[in-house]
């Protein structure tokens, strides 16, 4: 089974995380109106070293990265290592809002990085409202 990716324009496999990924970018898309033109899908990074890929990666009109997405099965529960792993992403991107979603939890944070502090969301904000 297979599912249209409407940034990528290609139909991929249908996998637990694929199905998670879809989704969301819809959800930023449709009701969050997040522009299609300003997404990155599987957007690659070295870390340590190592090729690594962000879910999604989300780009202010300004042109830099705003918002980034980890995507997990709905069968993976969101622990610290999911959390930890878009903390490290982060220190390539720099991106001021971060979502770690499987699916079925979802937690949004918004990172202050003069104060070196980050606070959660009870919401996913509208594009428009996003810090450019």
């Amino acid at each position: 089974t297979k599912i249209f990716d409407a940034i990528r324009k290609k139909y991929l496999v249908l996998n637990p995380e694929e199905w998670v990924r879809q989704n969301v970018l819809q959800y930023l898309l449709q009701e969050k109106g997040f522009p299609a033109g300003l997404i990155a899908i599987e957007k690659g990074l070295k870390l340590n070293g190592l090729q690594k890929r962000t879910d999604i990666l989300v780009y202010g009109k300004d042109g830099a990265p705003l918002f980034m997405v980890e995507c997990k099965a709905p069968s993976v529960k969101i622990n610290q290592a999911a959390f930890d792993q878009i903390g490290r992403y982060n220190v390539t991107f720099k991106v001021p809002y971060l979502l770690v979603t499987n699916g079925l939890q979802h937690f949004i944070a918004k990172i202050d990085f003069e104060n070196e502090r980050f606070s959660f969301l009870k919401e996913v904000p509208n594009y428009e409202a996003l810090k450019n």
